[in-house]
């Protein structure tokens, strides 16, 4: 698990279509988690209103994006918040967190953050991925800001092997992303993790209009002759390609670009 300074060390893209993004070369995918907790000085409140209206915005300016931001719903280690930038590389990613230093804005109010709580957070991990060929960066869902904010699903598939990942992520890409669409799991990204806990793996996030949405879609996909078909295939039975699976939900905090 990479862990790297953010506020402390502060103080001191156009949106792709499905079809756009085949002819791009797989994004990098930040997900940094802020592990929070109940505190007098509104810790939670002070963080989430940090991250929508001065983070966001600096990233943006940065040359990252999209970038949503989620507070845990039914997760575990909650509560926490979850930022998730995309980075054209590893070169922008590193270029970004550079400019976030010379941000003037950016180090003044994360300064009077540090001020104003005893902690502006309890810790931070990161987590890198990258884009799968197939679907190489962020979809972002479809909607204007007045409808109600969607929930997320994040979940992560655990491999015994590189191989078995490979054939897991071929699997993802060769009809089960399109099976998803087809019952109504509306995908955001899905990425190897290059670099974070429980490796090799993959992680990835759909999105549903709400939980009953959720709840009919998942057992409508499970439920479908093509997936069945597809996860019959010799090698690719779950025994086969995935050893473990976590998930998480989550929901949209202000500020958000993914909604």
């Amino acid at each position: 698990m990479q862990r790297r300074s953010f506020v402390a060390g502060a103080a001191g893209a156009p949106f792709l279509t499905a079809m756009q993004a085949q002819t791009k070369s797989p994004a990098i995918l930040e997900l940094r988690y802020f592990l929070c907790r109940n505190t007098p000085d509104n810790q939670r409140a002070r963080l989430s209103e940090f991250l929508g209206k001065i983070t966001v915005p600096a990233m943006q300016r940065a040359g990252a994006g999209p970038i949503g931001l989620f507070a845990s719903s039914i997760a575990p280690e909650a509560p926490f918040f979850l930022m998730v930038s995309q980075h054209a590389s590893l070169s922008a990613m590193e270029q970004c967190h550079d400019k976030l230093k010379t941000d003037e804005a950016f180090g003044t109010a994360a300064a009077a953050l540090v001020q104003s709580v005893n902690l502006p957070y309890q810790r931070m991990e990161v987590q890198l991925l990258r884009g799968f060929k197939g679907f190489p960066a962020i979809e972002v869902p479809p909607g204007d800001p007045s409808r109600p904010a969607r929930i997320f699903e994040l979940r992560t598939y655990e491999s015994n092997t590189l191989a078995s990942l490979a054939r897991k992520i071929g699997m993802f890409e060769n009809g089960e992303i399109d099976i998803f669409r087809k019952h109504g799991l509306l995908p955001v990204f899905f990425g190897e993790m290059i670099a974070g806990p429980r490796m090799p793996n993959l992680t990835y996030m759909v999105a549903f209009d709400n939980l009953a949405a959720r709840e009919s879609n998942w057992r409508s996909f499970g439920t479908s002759p093509e997936w069945k078909k597809l996860a019959a295939t010799p090698g690719l039975s779950d025994g086969e390609v995935v050893s473990n699976i976590s998930n998480m939900l989550l929901t949209p905090l202000a500020g958000s670009m993914i909604r």
